[in-house]
């Protein structure tokens, strides 16, 4: 046994050896060879609708020349798997990797079909119809897009397994760095797998999280990478000093099998993902204001406005139903407005159908054990001053359709972190300030995961990962989960 080395660092030794090489070859391989059917299917309808179906918007040749297109075909896929590979569409640090993949699928499918465009303008022999390149071009482009798209759903639930992960270590066990360890632990997706940490202050085998141990200092690291396979180190830039941070990158950054990886210092502020651009050769980090990029933020304003139209219009009905039942069953208000705050710190009024009676805040103050236990939860659960239309209502939440309306006028998402009034938002601390990049939510994780009968620190858990990781797909995944939550009536009081 080597010096220095824990008999479980040697196990790992030889699974992430050789499982991860092996996992990884096999998953090539499959991208290639999907890829290759993709853009096989791509060219072929694009034949098909060129030369079968007869539109006239193409002209006609008297038959259509289906072997020399064959030839074409077969001559063009290898070409474009190259021109893949040159996008770094099969490279591990590059893959799956969001809507960044897709962009170099669009890039990578326009150079190889201006590659064919040149190579005809070249070759007066090779004769290629326009109308078959513009197709082949928009079919490639979403075909390969959707087999990416499937793959991505296949690594993510092997990764959920534990396969297709590499091992990964962290360099500095200060709160920067136990933060940024437990935010890659709750998500599998992210294909790292830590196995330790190193720290110039703690003892060896000292655990920095449940299962995670120190397994040295940073003059430890080549060792490591050796001997463990390490492949991705996360460096806390708050856990060494300059002097040290400088030697580690003059001796990793250039690593041919180690991808080394700063942490900003400040990862309870920058939720919304950062970038680093050059201001006269000096490289500075800008904080991005919303987490999506501009098609996503797009895609999501869409969603929520044509959703939440679509259900004000099919809801229309029920709603005029509750607010007359409210109407006879107390007196006061269709309507309760919260005043809360949202994207930016602004403060708008949340629409809910009234569900207390109208005296409910002096209730409150008349009874000091009911206001204690409302100020550590902000929920009671058996709340005295529900109405009896209200306490239905809330079991089935349908007091908050009405925020359908907080929808349409760009206030709220359907999906999101919870409303918070400016007082409840004093208890996330130096977190709060991840609250103000969001929109809050009709629904959410913590909606799907238990709502109120969470305790109080795990929906601020649930909403703080709803913000560092939030997408299109998470939030349709929880749009999917949100109807049977709302049936089990967990947590709905």
């Amino acid at each position: 046994m080597r010096p220095n080395v824990l008999p479980s660092e040697l196990i790992r030794v030889r699974s992430w050896k050789e499982a991860r090489e092996l996992e990884w070859v096999g998953l090539r391989a499959g991208l290639v060879l999907a890829d290759s059917f993709a853009l096989l299917l791509a060219f072929f309808c694009s034949y098909w609708i060129r030369f079968e179906t007869r539109l006239p918007i193409f002209y006609q040749p008297e038959s259509p020349p289906v072997r020399y297109y064959g030839l074409l075909m077969a001559a063009l896929i290898p070409v474009w798997l190259l021109i893949f590979a040159a996008h770094r569409l099969y490279a591990p640090d590059h893959l799956f990797h969001g809507t960044s993949e897709y962009m170099r699928v669009i890039q990578a499918a326009s150079v190889g079909m201006m590659a064919a465009i040149v190579a005809s303008f070249m070759e007066p022999a090779l004769v290629i119809a326009r109308g078959w390149l513009l197709l082949s071009w928009i079919l490639s482009i979403a075909l390969v897009g959707w087999e990416r798209f499937l793959a991505r759903r296949v690594v993510y639930a092997l990764r959920a397994r534990g396969r297709l992960q590499v091992p990964a270590l962290i360099i500095g066990a200060d709160e920067e760095g136990r933060m940024v360890a437990e935010q890659l632990r709750s998500s599998p997706i992210s294909g790292m797998s830590l196995i330790g940490v190193l720290d110039p202050h703690l003892p060896r085998g000292k655990e920095v999280l449940p299962g995670l141990p120190v397994l040295g200092t940073p003059a430890d690291l080549p060792r490591l990478v050796e001997q463990l396979g390490v492949r991705e180190v996360i460096v806390s830039a708050s856990a060494l000093p300059r002097e040290a941070l400088v030697e580690l990158f003059r001796t990793f950054a250039f690593h041919p099998q180690v991808n080394l990886r700063l942490s900003s210092g400040l990862y309870e502020l920058l939720a919304t993902g950062t970038e680093v651009r050059e201001v006269m050769g000096v490289p500075l980090l800008y904080w991005r204001r919303l987490r999506l990029s501009p098609l996503e933020q797009i895609l999501k304003a869409v969603m929520d406005y044509t959703m939440a139209a679509g259900a004000l219009i099919l809801l229309a009905p029920l709603m005029l139903l509750i607010a007359l039942a409210i109407r006879l069953d107390s007196p006061g208000p269709v309507f309760y407005r919260r005043r809360v705050v949202g994207l930016g710190g602004k403060l708008f009024d949340a629409f809910k159908f009234r569900t207390m009676v109208v005296n409910a805040e002096a209730l409150l103050e008349q009874n000091p054990a009911l206001k204690e236990a409302f100020r550590q939860n902000y929920k009671l659960r058996d709340d005295p001053r529900v109405t009896r239309v209200g306490r239905i209502l809330r079991r089935w939440s349908l007091d908050e359709l009405p925020q359908l309306f907080n929808v349409l006028r760009g206030e709220m998402s359907l999906v999101g972190p919870r409303m918070l009034t400016p007082e409840e938002i004093s208890r996330y601390g130096r977190w709060a300030l991840n609250l103000l990049t969001v929109k809050p939510g009709i629904t959410g994780l913590w909606q799907v995961s238990g709502r109120a009968d969470l305790p109080y620190s795990e929906r601020v858990r649930l909403d703080l990962f709803y913000i560092r990781n939030y997408s299109l797909w998470l939030d349709l995944a929880i749009l999917a989960q949100t109807i049977p939550a709302v049936i089990r009536k967990r947590g709905a009081y």
